[in-house]
């Protein structure tokens, strides 16, 4: 990749707030004089554990999903901490890249494919980061309470191998990815909102604000 490619996904957007004293103060503890690789796995650490998974309060307005937004909080879906982690890495100087695609989880998710009325997780987020000369790929979303309900262990990254969520708890499958959507220099909020619009037709033709679920999108 050429410097002026790399550029690309180091750059600032509307989302991840880059130069924000949010994200500033989100690496403020990544020891910059140890290795990009060690960097990266530290933030990611850092992204994967601070922050409790919770797929059951959605925002996709863009507004809603800049990364010093999402920095306020204490939960967080996975394209939210995707976010984090893609704003914190283009800080440390680490190009990266947002990853999409459709999962189907097999393991306690009763209560959210109740909600969404179907098995299909649409717009999965997980990060590429640029290390030592490739793209390596990771998934921050679930931290180590929610594995520890789910009966899986967390999911480790190397810095160096992709690591796309557990495919078996034990010989049970546990998570899949149907299909990809690719990867983006920014989030592509249009489709997302029409991926989830075509697969949650409900969820943007009914209002969803309660303290159990809620769901805002464009239009909202």
């Amino acid at each position: 990749m050429t410097e002026d490619e790399q550029q690309i996904y180091l750059k600032v957007t509307p989302i991840l707030e880059v130069n924000h004293e949010s994200t500033k103060h989100l690496i403020a503890d990544i020891d910059t004089s140890q290795s990009k690789k060690q960097q990266a796995i530290d933030l990611y650490l850092k992204v994967r554990d601070g922050f409790i998974y919770n797929p059951y309060h959605l925002d996709l307005r863009p507004e809603k999903l800049r990364s010093s937004v999402v920095l306020q909080k204490s939960r967080a879906w996975c394209v939210e901490k995707a976010i984090v982690l893609a704003t914190g890495l283009r800080a440390l100087g680490i190009p990266s890249k947002l990853g999409y695609g459709i999962v189907v989880n097999h393991i306690g998710v009763e209560k959210l494919t109740a909600a969404l009325r179907r098995e299909e997780i649409v717009f999965h987020g997980y990060v590429s980061a640029f290390i030592d000369g490739k793209w390596v790929k990771s998934t921050p979303a679930f931290d180590p309470l929610i594995c520890k309900l789910s009966g899986v262990e967390p999911l480790e990254w190397d810095g160096e191998t992709d690591s796309l969520f557990q495919a078996y708890k034990g010989d049970q499958k546990f998570m899949e990815y149907k299909h990809f959507y690719g990867e983006f220099e920014d989030v592509p909020v249009e489709l997302m909102n029409a991926e989830m619009k075509k697969y949650y037709p409900h969820l943007f033709e009914e209002e969803h604000n309660s303290r159990s679920f809620s769901f805002f999108h464009l239009d909202s």
